[in-house]
């Protein structure tokens, strides 16, 4: 019999609720038409920012949200997102779709956006192609209170007070699209560039963000601790909050990668073992940070993650546009799964991205709106945020799956807030359903006060604008409550949340 035991007497380490992270770049329709339509739209906004797609993204909790990208920070040149829309300068971009970027969802507009959803804010710099001083303006603009050029152009475009910059990227994937840097130079750039993020209010300040590895680049993870690491004062507080992580899974391989809708059984349970890497990958480069940080202080922030598949037929190969199916939603519940048993570590993560690119949680065309089964997931555990992780074991799991892609049944992660334990756990199975003993240490006697699911009889299902329903979040009733604990039988292709108290 598959059991569940439940340490509920030790709470372990804070799930931080940023490890709820999204990303948004200037990349097809994330951004314009997906998060942003101007004020002049017929589509009903504020301040420019889609209505229908805010509140959504406000019943999930967004935490924090990342930009501008991506690619697309390397090349991106704050000042040209500034002031007069009319007079702000246009550019193709280059990295996604070569398409005209007329700038018109700059600075202003970010923090309109994270206002409106109530989130933090983390901003990818430009070290690829920008200067030390283009970097530090830009943090004076957006942050400093007194009396300085910047301050003073920042109040002429419209905004007296400073802004509050949770978190900065120092550059992103320097290692490729960022400019193919070796780990020892961009690590040199980092100590540099990092020097003139300015703390301009201590009472605020900027957590800095190094750019880390691609997957399992464990020599760059090592190389660039390494070089930050000489000849820096022992206390390393302010000089490096965060190193990054970034891993996309790609059922077919990164050349082929395979349709979103289209796919057998044998690559639902391949692109469910690649998703199980991401746990090897955590261990493998905590071991790393380890060495240099052993209090964990630095915290590892998996900023780039999510399914990645071929884009939808007829639409702009730049544009990463994807659909969303059950096989997503499994990811999902997955991958948090994991950044949540690994909360000692991993501080911060973002899914690619909110909208209508990669693994999405909203679709948009014209005035319609979708949430996908992703979005979904991270509703449910949204009760996962600020949480204290507790304990858990799984025994009685059998091992499923296809020639050499095989996963487990079930995966799991536990947490405890305000008295409530949240229960979170995924049947991978494409077909059967599982029975599930779960027992607490203490015997106390639980009663459940919520219990959802995502869940579909075909693996392919997903929403569509003509049928925007197929796969949502419904009650979860299969379950009894028992002496001690529950019985539970998971349906195949199935995210539960079970919350006891």
């Amino acid at each position: 019999m598959a059991k569940l035991v439940i340490n509920d007497i030790e709470e372990k380490n804070r799930i931080a609720p940023e490890i709820y992270g999204h990303f948004s770049e200037h990349l097809g329709r994330c951004i314009y038409e997906g998060l942003y339509v101007g004020e002049k739209s017929d589509i009903p906004n504020v301040n420019g920012m889609r209505k229908d797609v805010v509140e959504a993204l406000k019943e999930i909790d967004v935490p924090v949200l990342r930009w501008p990208g991506g690619c697309f920070a390397d090349e991106y040149h704050w000042k040209d997102g500034i002031g007069d829309k009319s007079k702000r300068k246009k550019i193709i971009n280059t990295h996604w779709g070569g398409v005209v970027e007329d700038n018109s969802f700059g600075t202003h507009e970010y923090f309109e956006l994270c206002k409106q959803l109530g989130c933090k804010t983390y901003i990818n710099g430009n070290l690829g192609s920008g200067t030390v001083q283009e970097m530090s303006e830009w943090v004076e603009y957006m942050t400093f209170k007194g009396v300085s050029p910047m301050a003073e152009l920042r109040k002429k475009n419209g905004h007296e007070e400073p802004w509050k910059v949770d978190y900065f990227g120092v550059g992103n994937e320097n290692w490729g699209c960022g400019g193919n840097m070796t780990p020892d130079f961009y690590a040199n750039m980092y100590r540099r560039y990092q020097t003139y993020v300015r703390n301009y209010d201590p009472e605020k300040p900027i957590q800095k963000v190094c750019c880390g590895a691609n997957v399992d680049d464990y020599h760059w993870t090592k190389h660039v601790l390494n070089t930050c690491y000489d000849h820096t004062p022992e206390q390393l507080h302010g000089f490096m909050d965060h190193i990054s992580l970034h891993y996309y899974v790609h059922p077919e391989g990164w050349d082929i990668k395979g349709s979103a809708t289209d796919f057998s059984e044998e690559c639902w349970y391949k692109t469910l073992k690649k998703a199980l890497y991401m746990d090897t990958l955590i261990n493998r480069h905590s071991s790393i940070i380890d060495q240099y940080d052993p209090d964990k202080k630095v915290g590892l922030s998996v900023d780039e993650w999510g399914t990645w598949f071929t884009c939808e037929p007829g639409t702009n190969p730049g544009f990463l546009y994807q659909q969303n199916t059950m096989r997503d939603a499994l990811v999902a519940g997955i991958t948090l799964n994991i950044f949540n048993k690994h909360c000692d570590r991993v501080k911060m993560a973002c899914i690619a991205q909110m909208v209508n690119v990669l693994q999405a949680v909203i679709l948009t065309e014209g005035e319609k709106m979708i949430k996908t089964p992703t979005y979904y997931v991270f509703h449910m555990y949204r009760h996962h945020q600020g949480a204290k992780l507790l304990e858990s074991s799984l025994s009685g799991i059998n091992e499923i799956g296809e020639c050499e892609w095989i996963v487990p049944e079930i995966t799991e992660s536990v947490s405890k807030k305000d008295d409530i334990v949240t229960i979170t756990l995924n049947n991978l199975s494409a077909t059967d359903k599982k029975d599930l003993d779960i027992s607490f240490v203490t015997g106390k006697e639980y009663e459940v006060v919520e219990a959802n699911i995502v869940t579909s009889s075909d693996m392919h299902a997903h929403n569509t604008f003509d049928s925007p329903e197929v796969v949502k979040e419904i009650t979860f009733k299969n379950y009894k409550t028992v002496k001690n604990g529950l019985k539970v039988t998971i349906p195949a292709c199935s995210v539960v949340e079970i919350r006891v108290r």
